[in-house]
């Protein structure tokens, strides 16, 4: 933690050496995308991207799931995804699961979580069923189209992909090798970026 807190003390004299502003913020956030992914600490989305401070909106979540839009229930994840689209005007969402997902390995397994109940009940009230299947790396791609789905569902992108002012994307991220890949919806794969 130590080292976390000297770069925070540190962090605005190296923006400064660095020539770069950070005063431009306080004028508000013009993100070009929501970057929709799991809360695992080793995928870490403005450095895979090499977004600048304000140019990526994101949202983690554990399993990066997206549950189902609901007005009478609602959730932090539908705040931050109706935010985006309708006060910051994404255009483009992307939804991006990664190898060695636990979450999507205890769905595929049908482990029974009960060292972590919220996370438990997370996945069961929020989580399609992933396939079981011996190749996590596909119940994940799988998972990752099943929340791109549920995005469709939602009033905001439903309308604005009926109008052609939003784009989703599907995205796999390969913890290990850095490798990413991006879902190519006619052919139906998931293919190096």
């Amino acid at each position: 933690m130590h080292t976390f807190i000297e770069h925070a003390r540190s962090f605005p004299a190296r923006v400064a050496a660095s020539g770069e502003s950070l005063a431009r913020l306080a004028e508000g956030q013009q993100p070009e995308a929501l970057f929709i992914t799991c809360s695992d600490s080793r995928v870490i989305p403005s450095m895979i991207t090499g977004a600048r401070p304000g140019e990526l909106f994101e949202l983690r979540t554990a399993g990066g799931i997206v549950p189902e839009y609901t007005v009478d229930r609602p959730t932090g994840e539908a705040a931050t995804i109706e935010f985006a689209v309708e006060v910051l005007g994404i255009d483009d969402i992307v939804v991006c699961g990664h190898s060695h997902c636990a979450a999507v390995a205890a769905l595929s397994r049908g482990d029974a979580l009960s060292a972590v109940p919220a996370m438990s009940g997370w996945l069961a009230q929020h989580a399609d069923p992933a396939p079981s299947v011996r190749d996590l790396d596909h119940a994940v791609r799988e998972h990752v189209l099943a929340q791109l789905e549920r995005l469709r569902g939602y009033p905001a992108v439903r309308q604005r992909l009926a109008d052609g002012r939003i784009t989703l994307h599907g995205w796999f991220y390969e913890v290990n090798t850095g490798l990413m890949y991006a879902h190519q919806p006619g052919d139906d794969m998931f293919l190096p970026l």
